[in-house]
This record gives structure tokens, sequence and C-alpha cells, in this order.
């Protein structure tokens, strides 16, 4: 091993492990056409349409199924071959970013087309978004999930910045069918990457019983979980009312700032940069389980910047304070989804991480609808403020309950 290796593995733990590189890199490359066809999305939707509203409906397609089926996907998890189940997932969302692409190459995309592979999207990340959470143990163990969780997040965020960038561009020159095309390409080298894995065997049980009881059984287990429980309230507050980036900033970039599709990727990719600061800190940093406190306060502060971008109208300024709080939304899901693994036994981690997906994407139809609404009829300023406003009373409320519940257990 090089020096440099040594320095590398010795800061970021997670990359000794032979089974996370090849998971790891493969995500490298997937997750950059990932946030291309997200980017890209967004904007066709907004073109095709002119409505706030609409883009809002398209959320409430492609995150609706993680609502309704999350709890189901959960036991799923814990009964199945999660490396198997994955494999399955990326080979349909292959499949869906081509046919995307096909339909706008063909010069006859419609908005119903979108919804209908939006909500096809958000089938099949019910059941891999949790799936690809819980797998990471299986591939570092406990001792470097977190760093692993960062480092995954790191390169999320790495996309988060180019991807749009890149996305706006191909836009403007070539379309958006390319994006998808791309993104159909991408996951190539990520299923590549899931065959050559060698999980670590846990000690989970083959449960037989019904699903419905099994369901049941994972979210006594989650709310027995003092630790967990705090921080699936937190998010799922957070998770509805701050996240609602996607539905505003267009309506923002265009409306507000006047910057039209670059305007657009600037602001997403400048959230990349926040988020990406985050992950590469938390991932250097924090090697251990996060505390209640950085939970909190980071909601809190994502709810005040939020608040903030209502009476900003300056491009640089919205880049800023874009980048913060997409710093704060890495620091804050890191944690959670920290805390909720570490904190999980292994027969449950399935279920308990499907009720962070629940609580995190899930409920973005109801916070689509929500912040939606809100810019369409009062435009985009009032959308992040109502957001921030919503957010910031809820996680005072959860954090005022559970002081009141540990004073009456003492």
């Amino acid at each position: 091993m090089s020096k440099i290796t040594k320095k590398v593995t010795d800061v970021f733990p997670a990359l000794s492990h032979r089974n996370f590189q090849y998971f790891w890199y493969g995500q490298c490359i997937s997750l950059l056409g990932t946030w291309m066809q997200r980017a890209a999305q967004q904007w066709l939707v907004y073109t095709l349409t002119k409505s706030a509203f609409l883009l809002g409906i398209l959320g409430v397609g492609q995150f609706g199924p993680m609502m309704i089926f999350s709890l189901f996907a959960g036991v799923l998890i814990d009964r199945y071959s999660k490396k198997k189940i994955l494999i399955i997932t990326q080979i349909v969302l292959m499949i869906q970013a081509f046919v995307l692409s096909y339909l706008v190459f063909s010069g006859g995309v419609r908005y119903w087309q979108v919804l209908t592979l939006a909500i096809t999207l958000g089938l099949v990340n019910t059941l891999d978004m949790p799936t690809r959470q819980s797998f990471i143990i299986e591939l570092v163990g406990k001792k470097d999930l977190t760093n692993a969780i960062a480092l995954n997040s790191t390169i999320v965020n790495l996309a988060r910045i180019v991807g749009p960038s890149v996305s706006a561009l191909l836009m403007a020159s070539f379309g958006a069918g390319l994006c998808f095309f791309l993104n159909g390409i991408s996951f190539i080298p990520v299923i590549l990457g899931l065959f050559l894995t060698r999980p670590i065997a846990l000690n989970t049980k083959r449960v037989s019983q019904k699903i419905l009881p099994d369901i049941g059984e994972g979210l006594r287990y989650v709310a027995a979980k003092p630790a967990i429980f705090s921080a699936v309230l937190a998010m799922l507050v957070v998770g509805t009312f701050a996240m609602n980036m996607d539905v505003i900033i267009p309506v923002f970039a265009d409306r507000v700032l006047h910057q039209g599709v670059h305007g657009y990727g600037l602001l997403l990719s400048a959230s990349g940069i926040g988020s990406l600061i985050g992950s590469v800190l938390l991932a250097a940093k924090l090697k251990t389980n996060p505390s209640q406190k950085i939970i909190f306060l980071s909601a809190m502060m994502i709810s005040l910047f939020l608040i903030l971008m209502n009476f900003i109208h300056y491009t640089p300024l919205a880049v800023i304070v874009t980048a913060i709080i997409g710093f704060f939304n890495m620091i804050f899901m890191t944690s959670v989804n920290s805390t909720i693994q570490l904190n999980s036994d292994d027969a449950y981690r399935g279920r308990a991480m499907s009720v962070y997906t629940l609580t995190f994407a899930g409920t973005t139809p109801i916070g689509n609808f929500f912040a939606g609404s809100f810019t369409e009829g009062l435009g985009p300023g009032f959308g992040f403020l109502m957001c921030g406003v919503v957010t910031g009373l809820l996680i005072v409320a959860i954090v005022a309950m559970l002081y009141v519940k540990n004073r009456s257990q003492n």
C-alpha cells in the first residue's frame, strides 16, 4: 500500500474495503447521470407546461409510490438478498431512462408521458433507495458505516454539482433527450460493480409471518428506540416541508432572478457544492454516532435560510444562501441516516431504513403539493418562506415534546 493510499484510507477508512470500492466507483458514474436526468426532467416539464403546480404534481407522481409502499419494501429488504434486489432495480431504472430519452428524441413528448415514467421511477426507487442505504453496512461493517455513508453522500453531491451544470449545457445545445440517454448508459458501471461485490453475511432472521404483521413489528421497533424515533420525527418534518427545492428553484430562477435554464443549473450546483462540503466534513471528522443536537440544530438552520430566500433578488446572494442550505441539508440527512442504521439491529435494518425513506422521500408528494401551491399562487419567494416557517415551528414543537418526555421519565 502506497503512502498516499494509506493516508486516504486513514481519513476515509470505508475505502479500505474492496466491496465498498466496487459499489462506490460504480455510484460515482451512475449518480452523475441520475442528477443530469433529474435536472433535465424538471426543466423539461417546466418548459412544456410553464406551471409550478404541474411541477408539484410531477413530484407527487414520482414520490407518491414511496409514501404508499415504503413500509412494504422494508419487509422485502429484510427477507431477500439486497444485492439481487439492487441489480434488478438498477436494470429497470436504466430502461426507464432510455424510454424517456426516446420520447424526447422523437419530438412528440407530452407531459402525461413524463409523469407516467416519473411514477415508474418512483415505484422502483421505493425499493431501491432503502435497499442501497441498508446494503452499505454489508460492504464495510458497523465500524466504518458512518464514514461510508458520508463518502456516499460526497459522490451524490459531486454529482449534484456537475450533473445540473452539464445538463444545462447539454439542454441548451442538444435538448433534454441526450441527458436521459447518458443517464441510461451510466447505470452499466454500477450494475457491473454490484456483480463484483461479496457482501458480509449479517445476523439476520428469515421472517415467515405475513407482510402486515412484519410492518407492524418494524414500526413498533422504531417507536421503542428513542434515538431512532427522534431522528425519524425530525426527518418527517424536514423531508416533507424543507426539501422542496426542485419545485421552487426552476420558477425562482426564471421569475425572480430572470436567469432561465442557466440560473436554474447554477442554483442546483450551488446547493450541491454546499452539500459536498458538508459530506466531506462529516466523512473526515465524524467517526461515531452523531448526536441528537446536531440533527435538530441543522434542521433549524435549514428553516432559517429558507425563510431568508424570500428576501433575495440578487443572483450571487441567492447562490450563496442556496449553498448554505445544501450544507445543512447534508449535515442533517447524513446524521439522521447514520443514527438510524447504527442504532438498528441487523434483523430490523431494512424496515428501519424503509421508515427513513418514507419520511425522507415518501412524504415528498405532500411537500411538493404544499410548495407548488404557494409558489403558483403567491410566487417562489413566498414558497420558500412558508417551507421555512412550517419546518421551524414543527422542529421546535418536536424538541419541546422530547424535552417534556425526558423530564417526565426522569
